[in-house]
Order: structure tokens, then C-alpha cells, then sequence
């Protein structure tokens, strides 16, 4: 069992510090809003910090799970960061779906401070950080991926190392680019179906056994179809996730039409009041 520090407690981050607890790992947490770390401590029995280099004192591995790339700076960099209060030889493994750019300068200042560094983002949303069955995508040294790589597993499903630094964010953007180009498909197939007179629960039973079955028409459609889009993983995100994918492709010189167009479509939800609603409310805007 290792020793660990969590920094941010949201609602990706809250259940996976929980299942490393439960895993037997000695954990200590650290939030932005003190009131979350004291209601998970009260909850789980672990230890809080008031800052990150607190939480990250004599931690073999301090994982991260924030909100964008000044979020994690900000828990990583400066005297009260992470990164001061960290031994020589622990590893920083971030969670956050941020840019390969900030990741690689991150990783370069770890390095500089005697510590490994893993990106590590990961895939299956609310449901799946509480249930322990998230998809994780990883880049870093293979030394730092074998230590940290038994401790994820408290809430993997699979946990791959994609090669090094920055490969897991890059991995983590092919995720949203597939899934951004095929909730729009899905939105315009179920309200084709709608507007047509038939019934989107008997289309779904039958067209999700051919070829165009997939995981978000299985698990979404009713809810997509009654107007309900509350699963956890907002519009704000997916929009912060897909500029960064745009970004990216502009340095590697790849093309993505489909992105950057549902990219603009998921603007028009947010203008519609719907910055809150998880990504299958893109439907909403077909009427």
C-alpha cells in the first residue's frame, strides 16, 4: 500500500481518492474549497491539507484531477504547489484532460525537481469514476508508469501507458474528437426518428444490434429523448476539451471538420442556457 496525496475533489476526483482509500492506500486530500475535502475526509477517514505542497509531503504518488491547464499549474508550481512539498524520486500523476503543451512543460519541471510525472487522462465520465471503471490513458517513462500504474487500477478498467509524456493527452483528445462527431450523429439520427413518427425506443433496439450501435446510443438515448442531461460531464468541459483538440491539430497539421463544426454546436447549447448540461444535449438544439 502506498502512501498518496489527491488534489482536487470534484466530480471525477471525490469518488477516485474514495476508491483509493478503499483500496488501502493512505490518502491525503486537497481542495480548492476546503468544505469538500473536510465533507470527503468525514466521509472516507483520510487525512485533508490545507495546500498542495501539504498534501504532497512524504507521498509516494500524488494524483491530480482539476479543472483546466492554469488549475493544474496552480496545484503543481510556487511554494505552496505540489511539486515544493514532494520527495525526490515520488511521481505526479494528473488526471486533468489538459494541453500536451502545458503537460510537457510540467513534466520538464518535475524532472528539474527530482520527480516523475505520468499525464494520465481518463474517459467514462461521473458514472464511471464512481463505479471504478474508468478508461485511462497514459504518457510518461516506463519507471513511472510501472509505480503508478497499480494504484490507478482502484479505478481503472484499463490503464495503458500511450508512450511518453504528453500521450495520454493526445489519446485523450482522439476520445473526444470520436465522441464529439458521433453524439451529433446520434442527436440527428434520434430527432430524424422523432419528427418522423417513430418510436426512438423501438429504432434504438433495433439499429443499435447493426452497425451503427454504440455505447452513447445504448446508454443515452432515452434520456436524450425525454430532454434530460444531467449525467455529469458538461458542455463548459467538453467545449474547454475540444479547443484544446483544435489546437493540437493546427500543430500536427491535421484536418478536423467535424470537431470544429459540433464544436460550434455545442456554443449554440451554451447560448440556449445549457452550458451545465452533459454532452447529449446537443439534440436540443435540432428542436
Amino acid at each position: 500500500m502506498a502512501k498518496l496525496a489527491f488534489l482536487g475533489l470534484g466530480v471525477m476526483g471525490a469518488p477516485m481518492a474514495g476508491h483509493l482509500k478503499t483500496a488501502g492506500h493512505a490518502v491525503t486530500v486537497f481542495n480548492r474549497t476546503r468544505a469538500k475535502a473536510e465533507a470527503w475526509a468525514a466521509r472516507h477517514g483520510g487525512a485533508l491539507a490545507d495546500t498542495p505542497r501539504e498534501a504532497a509531503a512524504d507521498a509516494d504518488l500524488v494524483m491530480a484531477c482539476v479543472g483546466n491547464d492554469d488549475d493544474l499549474r496552480s496545484v503543481c508550481l510556487g511554494p505552496d504547489g505540489a511539486f515544493a512539498g514532494m520527495k525526490p524520486g515520488a511521481v505526479f500523476v494528473d488526471h486533468t484532460t489538459v494541453s500536451a503543451a502545458v503537460t510537457r512543460e510540467l513534466a520538464q519541471a518535475a524532472r528539474a525537481a527530482g520527480l516523475g510525472y505520468v499525464d494520465a487522462p481518463v474517459s467514462g465520465g461521473q458514472a464511471g469514476a464512481e463505479n471504478g471503471q474508468l478508461s485511462v490513458m497514459c504518457g510518461g517513462a516506463q519507471e513511472d508508469f510501472d509505480r503508478a500504474a497499480p494504484v490507478i487500477d482502484a479505478y481503472a478498467r484499463i490503464c495503458r501507458r500511450m508512450g511518453d509524456v504528453g500521450a495520454g493527452q493526445i489519446t485523450k483528445m482522439c476520445n473526444q474528437i470520436a465522441i464529439a462527431g458521433l453524439v451529433q450523429a446520434l442527436s440527428e439520427s434520434l430527432a430524424f426518428a422523432k419528427k418522423s413518427g417513430l418510436e426512438v425506443g423501438q429504432v434504438v433496439e433495433v439499429i443499435s444490434q447493426g452497425a451503427a450501435g454504440s455505447w452513447q446510443m445504448v446508454n443515452r438515448h432515452k434520456t436524450m429523448d425525454e430532454g434530460r442531461f444531467d449525467h455529469g460531464f458538461a458542455v463548459d468541459w467538453m467545449r474547454k476539451d475540444l479547443a484544446i483538440c483544435l489546437a493540437a491539430a493546427d500543430d500536427v497539421g491535421a484536418s478536423l471538420p467535424v470537431t470544429a463544426l459540433v464544436d460550434q454546436f455545442y456554443k449554440d447549447v451554451q447560448r440556449m442556457g445549457g452550458g451545465r448540461w452533459d454532452t447529449s444535449s446537443l439534440i436540443a438544439r435540432l428542436g
